[in-house]
């Protein structure tokens, strides 16, 4: 079934086409996504998952040189996406995770330390957008940026 997916570019639909996906808009893939609900949720999940937030920061944010060596795969399905938010005594509040990314002393990435559960696509994913703090937490201090 997956594989499938793959082959008809479904694991690519809101992936511009210079980076070999479909370039649907938001509401467009949308439209997709309610159309394959309709006949089987758990795939609309592992799709949303993958596009809605497992690549979504990587398609807003994301470097060209980034984008030019992950999207092409995700695209295809070669690479699937995943994403981590939820950890133990946390559960999804963003303002109250524990893990936290600590930056190399090289300069060349970051350490993550910490755990999280019910990961979106954890168990096949290859790519993955995880929720780390870069800073400490204020103590009973909650605040929306």
């Amino acid at each position: 079934m997956i594989a499938s997916l793959k082959e008809m570019g479904l694991f690519g639909l809101q992936i511009a086409t210079d980076h070999g996906g479909i370039g649907l808009s938001t509401h467009s893939y949308l439209r997709v996504l309610q159309e394959i609900a309709s006949r089987d949720t758990s795939i609309a999940v592992t799709l949303g998952a993958h596009q809605s937030i497992g690549l979504k920061a990587l398609l807003l944010f994301g470097t060209q040189e980034q984008k030019q060596r992950y999207l092409p795969k995700l695209a295809t399905g070669e690479n699937v996406a995943a994403f981590a938010l939820t950890e133990p005594g946390a559960g999804s509040d963003a303002a109250a995770l524990k893990t936290h990314a600590d930056p190399l002393s090289d300069g060349s990435g970051y350490l993550l330390n910490g755990s999280k559960i019910c990961i979106t696509n954890g168990g096949f994913a290859d790519v993955f957008t995880v929720f780390a703090r870069t800073s400490p937490a204020e103590e009973d201090r909650k605040s929306v940026v």
